[in-house]
Formats: structure tokens, C-alpha cells, sequence
């Protein structure tokens, strides 16, 4: 041998010594291999690691629904001309809407104890799999970046309270930018705190979210009762006149946003449902806590930001600007700032939990989907922080119209893949899956279909998309527009759910997939081993 190709042969080992240390961790004793559509965290969750009990995910929905979102979408409905009690009608009915939809979505991580990413294989094929694990990761990287922020604007608030120099600190960055200098410090403490998060692997996350709940559930409270008292009532905006051009549509818009908001969430449930300990468990926390979280949370929303008014001259829609403005009032006293500084740790421990029960466990996993043998939940979580923080959320967020807009547009994509999922899961396959076929990525799969695609489940998400597409680009360049192309984006999420899920029963009907009801089905319960995906 030369020694050309000596050297040749030590780079090529060389090489292959670098990719494997650079190979996501595999379980001790493990039954499976990293490959193209395998590793830890797409596998179905074996045994030991389902650790969700009913209480859990109850604490999942404190979190889940009970966040600074929430908060600020029933005040925010305000904006549309809806008065109180109708903004509130319009949280009540959207919030049970998304628990129902949580239910539905959540069975095949019950039964399956799958995810999103995996599940989508079976609707989409082994390549088409990847259309909808990307739509719903940029998604996410916008959600991600726009708690991040709010985050960091409570870590700048926390920080005031104990510094208040750091609260009146000069800006040095252009208005243009819409964010200041102390807010950019509080975003790069946030991200600082949210490295070391991420190293909880997602089934021993229950202690960290129920001290978040335990907080944020006090600091809501505290603030509701500091409001009311200190004015003697709800304030004004409980007696205000509805101004809305249409009421009916207003109202329509606001459950559709609320279901925008929450749409990405209950499309994947099963991330979160597949860590159940048993079947069920979190089927009453999400009938019972998700609605429950999300009213009370936008109703507190709603009281604070109305008494405060009467207090400080000004509607506050956010709890973060509200707490600022509280030490501006007492004039930074002790009292108002021991006060600020634990509801700021609150609301930014608050955001660090949200971020990870919406997206960087799901969006990491969808990540992970993408490259497994080198991707896993946490690697994928650090590349969404980084895409989170390069969307510029602050520019998003320059006004409640805006905010609004753009979230409930998201659900013009997502929703007809919820259609689709809960089509194919629950009528077609009657919840019926071979799951190492998921696993397989060539003819060998019944999930093959086409190349890797399914074109039944194309089709019906392009008939579910296209007729609300026209209303959100006119929608966003006039707000006030109300054509019939801007009402029917105003029930986009309703439209595109609709249309795809019975535009895929009929499809499915007319030219039935490959090898229906082969497959564990739910009198099954799936405690086969995972030697059996290969």
C-alpha cells in the first residue's frame, strides 16, 4: 500500500471517528439504530419513560394555556371594537373548541405513544412527511421568537425593579429597531436561562412546570387583586359600547385567532400525550384544564387591564408594560419593587416553560425529523433558538392589529393539517397504524405510497388552503377589509379544518391508500416491544 493511500485511509477513518461522535446518543442496550427516520426521540416512548399522569398534564395546560398570550388576547380582542362580555364569549367558545381539538389530536400518543413528526408519515407518506414537519417548524421559529421576547422584556422588568437605574437606561439602538437596549439585555439573559432547560429530557419536566404555575397563577392574582382593590371595581372597559362595523364577524375573527394561537399546539398533542402513563390520563386535563386555563387566564387579563386604567391613565395590555408602569407610579418605592421583581421572575420563568411545551420540544422534534442520526429534541431545540431570535420578533409586535393578523394567519396553513390528521387517523385508518412501517423509508413501507408521497393527503391540504389564501394577503395589507375573500379568512381556521378533512375522507373513498386496517388498532394496547419497528 502507498502511502498516498496510507493517509488517504487514516483521513477516511478519521472522518468516520468525527460523524459517529457527532451521532445523537443512543440508549444503553437500545433496540434501534440512528439512521434517516430513527433515534431516541422519534421512536414510540417506551414504558420507563411515560411518566404523565392526569396531574401532569393538568400542570401541562397551567402552562399551556395560562401564559402571557393568553392574557393579552382578551384585552387585545378590545381592539376589533367587541366590548368586554363579548371578548370573553369569544375566549370561552375558542377555548373549547381547542380542547376538544387537543382530545382528538392527542389519541395516537395515547395509543401509539408517537409524535407529530412520526405520525406524519402515515397521512403524508416517508417524503411527504417533511412538507408538514417544516411548515409547522417555520411557524414555530415565529412563536418561539415572539415568547423569547416577551421573556426577555420581563427579565429587563425583574432587573429594573432591583436596578432601577437599568429600568431608565439610555437606548442606544434606532427606534426603527422597536426594541431597546434594556429589553436586549433582558432577551440575552432569557436565552441565557433557557440553555439549561433544555437539558431536562421532556419526560422529567413536571417539577419545572408546576413551579411555573405555582408563580405565574400568583402573580396573575396578585395583580388582579392589587387592580380592583386599589380602584374599588373592574373599570371601564366592563361598560364600554361595542363598536365593531360587523359584531358577528368581529367575533368570528376572535375565535379564529384564538384557535390560530392554539392551532399549532393541539396539531400536536401527541408530542406531549405520548409521554401518558397510561390511556386517558390526559384526556380530562385537556377536556377540563385547557378550556378553564385559557378563560380565566384572558378574564384576568381583561380585569387587570381595565382597573389598572382608572389607576395609571392608561390601558396596559401587557403584563410586562403593566409592571413597569406600576414602579413608575409608586415612584420605584421598596414595596412596588419587591413586588415587580418576583412577578417578573414569574412571567420570565413563565416564558422560558412555554417555549419549551410549544416549541422546542415539538419544533426540536420536527427539527430532529429532518436529520435524525445527527438531530435529536435538544440539538433541534438550540437551532430553533437561534432562527427565534433571527425572526426579529419585536418587529411583529408593533401593535395589537398586527399581532393578531399575522397569528391567526398561521392557522390558514396549519389547520388543514389538522383536517387531514384527524381524518386519516380516526376515520380512515380508524386508528389502525403498522408502526414499523414508519420507520421505513422505501416500497418495503405501506406508508411508501407515491415515491414517499401521499398525494390524497396534497390534494385535500391545497382544496383546504386555497379558498382563505386571497383573504389573509388582502387581510394584511388592509386590516379594515370586508370583502367576502377578508370574511372568509376571518374563519379560516373553521374553513380549512373543514374542507380537508372531508376533501380526504372522500379522496380516500373514491381511491382508498394501500393496506387499510393492517396494524395495531385502539383495542391494542401498544406495549410491543421496539425491536418490533424493525
Amino acid at each position: 500500500m502507498s502511502s498516498t493511500q496510507s493517509r488517504e485511509d487514516i483521513g477516511a477513518t478519521r472522518r468516520r471517528t468525527v460523524l459517529e461522535r457527532l451521532e445523537c446518543p443512543v440508549d444503553e442496550n437500545a433496540t434501534y439504530e440512528n439512521d434517516r427516520w430513527t433515534n431516541r426521540d422519534l421512536i414510540p416512548i417506551p414504558p420507563d419513560r411515560r411518566t404523565y399522569k392526569v396531574w401532569s398534564y393538568f400542570v401541562y395546560w397551567c402552562i399551556s394555556g395560562s401564559n402571557i398570550s393568553a392574557y393579552t388576547t382578551g384585552s387585545s380582542l378590545l381592539a376589533y371594537g367587541l366590548n368586554a362580555q363579548q371578548a370573553m364569549a369569544c375566549v370561552i367558545i375558542g377555548a373549547l373548541i381547542v380542547g376538544m381539538l387537543s382530545v382528538a389530536c392527542g389519541w395516537m400518543g395515547e395509543i401509539h405513544h408517537i409524535g407529530f413528526t412520526v405520525a406524519s408519515r402515515f397521512s403524508w407518506g416517508a417524503r411527504g412527511g417533511y412538507f408538514p414537519v417544516v411548515l409547522r417548524a417555520f411557524s414555530g421559529v415565529f412563536y418561539f421568537g415572539i415568547q423569547a421576547y416577551w421573556g426577555g422584556q420581563a427579565c429587563s422588568v425583574a432587573l429594573g425593579a432591583l436596578i432601577p437605574g437599568f429600568a431608565h437606561m439610555k437606548n442606544t439602538i434606532p427606534l426603527s429597531a422597536h426594541i431597546a437596549t434594556n429589553d436586549l439585555i433582558g432577551v440575552l439573559i432569557w436565552y441565557l436561562l433557557y440553555i439549561p432547560l433544555i437539558l431536562i429530557p421532556p419526560e422529567r419536566l413536571q417539577r419545572p412546570f408546576a413551579v411555573s404555575a405555582v408563580a405565574l397563577t400568583s402573580t396573575l392574582l396578585g395583580l388582579t387583586i392589587w387592580s380592583v382593590h386599589t380602584n374599588g371595581g373592574g373599570g371601564p372597559l366592563f361598560h364600554t359600547q361595542n363598536t365593531a362595523a360587523s359584531t358577528s364577524w368581529s367575533m368570528i375573527f376572535g375565535i379564529t385567532s384564538i384557535l390560530g394561537s392554539w392551532g399549532a399546539g393541539t396539531l400536536g398533542q401527541s408530542d406531549w400525550t405520548r409521554y401518558a402513563e397510561r390511556r386517558y390520563a390526559p384526556t380530562l386535563s385537556q377536556m377540563v384544564a385547557a378550556p378553564l386555563t385559557i378563560t380565566l387566564t384572558a378574564l384576568l387579563g381583561v380585569v387587570v387591564t381595565s382597573a389598572s386604567s382608572s389607576i395609571l391613565g392608561e390601558l396596559y395590555w401587557s403584563p410586562i408594560a403593566l409592571l413597569g408602569a406600576i414602579l413608575d407610579y409608586y415612584h420605584f418605592s421598596s414595596g412596588a419593587r419587591a413586588a415587580v421583581f418576583f412577578a417578573g421572575v414569574a412571567l420570565a420563568f413563565s416564558q422560558l416553560c412555554i417555549n419549551v411545551v410549544l416549541n422546542s420540544v415539538s419544533i426540536g422534534m420536527d427539527i430532529s425529523g429532518l436529520w435524525p442520526r445527527f438531530i435529536n429534541i435538544r440539538r433541534g431545540a438550540y437551532i430553533l433558538a437561534v432562527l427565534g431570535i433571527a425572526s426579529n420578533p419585536w418587529q411583529i409586535l408593533t401593535s395589537a392589529t398586527t399581532f393578531l393578523t399575522a397569528i391567526s394567519g398561521l392557522g390558514i396553513f396549519l389547520s388543514p393539517m389538522t383536517g387531514i390528521l384527524l381524518a386519516d387517523y380516526l376515520v380512515v385508518r380508524k386508528k389502525t397504524l403498522v408502526i414499523g412501517d414508519l420507520y421505513v423509508g422505501d416500497a418495503r413501507s405501506i406508508y411508501w405510497y407515491s415515491h414517499g408521497v401521499h398525494w390524497r393527503a396534497v390534494l385535500a391540504w391545497a382544496l383546504g388552503t386555497w379558498p382563505t389564501l386571497p383573504g389573509f394577503i388582502m387581510i394584511l395589507q388592509d386590516p379594515t377589509n370586508e370583502s367576502t375573500w377578508g370574511k372568509m379568512f376571518k374563519i379560516a381556521f373553521f374553513v380549512g379544518l373543514s374542507i380537508s378533512f372531508v376533501a380526504f375522507i372522500i379522496i380516500c373513498k373514491i381511491s382508498p391508500p394501500p393496506c387499510l386496517g393492517e396494524g395495531l388498532n385502539y383495542l391494542v394496547r401498544a406495549t410491543h416491544s421496539l425491536s418490533s419497528l424493525y
